[in-house]
C-alpha cells in the first residue's frame, strides 16, 4: 500500500463510519506537496462532493495568518516587539484587569501592571480572554454594553484584560487586537494588507474574509454535534463584505491555499522564490516566547456547543511561539517532533508544521464543538500516515 493508499484508506473510513461528513487533508515537505485528499460531502445537506477546493471557515488558523503580518511589520522597523502599543491603540493606553464583582454585582476592575506589548499579544500573555470560555469577560461586557467582537465596533477591544499584562497565558482575542495595530501601522484594512503582502505574493488566490458569489457553491457547511454524537447542519450565510476583519478567526480559505502558507513557514519564510519573512524571523517565531509559563487547557464553553474542554499532548509542558502553540516532547505514537508548531480553527480545522522532519499538514472539517473526540481521532490517524509515508 502506498502512502497515498494509505492517507486515502484513513480518510474514507471516517467517512465511511459517519465521523464526519466530509474532510480535506493534504501535506507537504519542503520538496513540494505530498498528499491531497477530499473525502465525503461538503454537508449533510447537499449531495455536492468534497472536493480540495472547498472553501472553508477556518476560524482561528487566522492568527498564524496575521502574526506573519505584525511580524512583517516588526522587520521594516514599524514597531519593536516589545514596544508599549498605548501610543498606537488609544484602547491600550491605559487597560484595565477584572478581579470579579462585588455582592452588589458591581464589577471590580483596577489599573492593570504591566503594559500590552506586541510579544504579549502574539503570545496570548497580554490578558485578554474570549467571552464564551470566560463568563466574567461576558458579564462584564453584557452590563457595559460592551458588543461583540464580530459586530464590528471598536468599542468591542475596550473589554478589560482578566491579568495583568505578561504573568499568565490565557487564549483570548489577543491576536484580533494585532490586527489592530497591523491596520493602523499599515495604514489600511487588514484584508487589504494581508491580500497585498500575504496572499497575492503565494498565490493565495481563495483565501480572504468575505465569501464573494463566486465562491459559495464551493463553501461546506457547518454542522453542530449533539450529546448523543449526531450531527446536524447549521444555517449560516457567509457575508461577501464582513463589517469586522477579525485577525484571531474571520479568514475563509481552502486547503490547497493554506497548505502554501503553511510550506512558506516551513520554508523558512519563502515559497517558489518569493519572500515574505526572513529565516531568522520565522526561526524567532519557532521558539518559546512565554519562558516558564505554560499553556493552559482550555475549559468548556460557556453556554456550550462552541468548544469542549481541549487539551493537546494532555501532561506535556506547552509552550507558546510568536503565532503557534510548540509541543516540547514527540507526539506519541510516531506523530510530529519536539519543537513542532500547530494551531486550529473553531469548526474542527487543524494544522502543524515540524521544521525538524521537514513536514507540514493540515486537516479541514466544518464541525462544532471544538475539539471534537472523532475529529481528533482522525487528525491522529492522518498525521501518522503521513509520517509512515515519510520513513
Amino acid at each position: 500500500m502506498t502512502h497515498q493508499d494509505a492517507a486515502d484508506a484513513v480518510l474514507r473510513a471516517a467517512v465511511e463510519a459517519g465521523e464526519v461528513p466530509g474532510v480535506v487533508a493534504m501535506a507537504a515537505t519542503r520538496d513540494g506537496v505530498l498528499y491531497q485528499g477530499a473525502f465525503g460531502r461538503r454537508g449533510l445537506d447537499t449531495t455536492a462532493p468534497m472536493t480540495v477546493d472547498t472553501l472553508f471557515w477556518i476560524a482561528s488558523m487566522t492568527k498564524a495568518v496575521t502574526s506573519v503580518a505584525a511580524m512583517q511589520l516588526v522587520e521594516a522597523g514599524r514597531i519593536g516587539l516589545d514596544d508599549p502599543l498605548g501610543p498606537v491603540l488609544e484602547e491600550l493606553r491605559a487597560p484595565l484587569v477584572l478581579e470579579g464583582f462585588d455582592a452588589d454585582g458591581a464589577a471590580l476592575v483596577r489599573p492593570a501592571e504591566g503594559v500590552v506589548t506586541l510579544r504579549r499579544l502574539l503570545t496570548h500573555t497580554a490578558g485578554f480572554g474570549y467571552d464564551f470560555w470566560h463568563p466574567d469577560i461576558a458579564r462584564y461586557m453584557r452590563e457595559q454594553g460592551i458588543p461583540s467582537l464580530h459586530g464590528g465596533d471598536p468599542a468591542a477591544f475596550r473589554v478589560p484584560l482578566r491579568f495583568d499584562p505578561g504573568t499568565r497565558w490565557q487564549y483570548g482575542i489577543s491576536t484580533d487586537v494585532a490586527g489592530r495595530v497591523v491596520e493602523r501601522l499599515a495604514g489600511q484594512g487588514l484584508g487589504d494588507y494581508l491580500r497585498a503582502h500575504v496572499f497575492a505574493p503565494l498565490g493565495m488566490d481563495e483565501t480572504g474574509f468575505g465569501v464573494p458569489p463566486a465562491w459559495q457553491a464551493r463553501l461546506a457547511t457547518r454542522h453542530r454535534r449533539d450529546a448523543t454524537g449526531a450531527l446536524a447542519p447549521i444555517e449560516f450565510r457567509a457575508p461577501e463584505r464582513p463589517r469586522f476583519e477579525s485577525g484571531g478567526g474571520g479568514l475563509f480559505s481552502t486547503g490547497p491555499d493554506y497548505l502554501r502558507f503553511l510550506r512558506m513557514l516551513l520554508g523558512g519564510g519563502t515559497l517558489d522564490g518569493v519572500r515574505l519573512l526572513r529565516p531568522e524571523t520565522v526561526a524567532a517565531m519557532a521558539e518559546n516566547h512565554i519562558g516558564a509559563l505554560e499553556v493552559e487547557p482550555l475549559p468548556e464553553s460557556d453556554p456550550p456547543g462552541f468548544s469542549n474542554r481541549a487539551e493537546f499532548f494532555p501532561g506535556m509542558p506547552k509552550k507558546w511561539g510568536l503565532g503557534f502553540l510548540i509541543n516540547t516532547g514527540a507526539a506519541p505514537g510516531g506523530g510530529r517532533a519536539a519543537g513542532s508548531l500547530a494551531w486550529a480553527g473553531l469548526a474542527n480545522t487543524y494544522y502543524w508544521i515540524d521544521p525538524s522532519r521537514g513536514v507540514t499538514g493540515l486537516l479541514l472539517t466544518q464541525i462544532l464543538p471544538f475539539a471534537d473526540p472523532a475529529v481528533l481521532g482522525l487528525l491522529d490517524r492522518f498525521e501518522r500516515s503521513v509520517y509512515a509515508a515519510l520513513g
